[in-house]
């Protein structure tokens, strides 16, 4: 899993590092294949958090197994 990641997070740090060497976010995101929204949105993830901001977070809701409903415990 923790590969997994890194090479996630090597792939992104990339992005942003051909678009500070060429000079040019679009010709960038065309290499990589990405979006410009897409490097706007790691650029501002690394902006506010660091690159350990890139980690892909789980959207997955959390399950809380043999939990009464709070409206019928009352």
């Amino acid at each position: 899993m923790i590969d997994n990641n890194v090479k996630i997070i090597k792939h992104k740090v990339g992005l942003l590092n051909l678009a500070e060497e060429l000079g040019n976010v679009s010709k960038a995101c065309k290499v990589m294949g990405l979006s410009r929204d897409t490097f706007y949105r790691y650029k501002s993830a690394v902006e506010s958090g660091g690159v350990d901001a890139l980690f892909d977070k789980s959207r997955r809701q959390p399950n809380h197994k043999n939990r009464v409903d709070d409206s019928i415990e009352q």
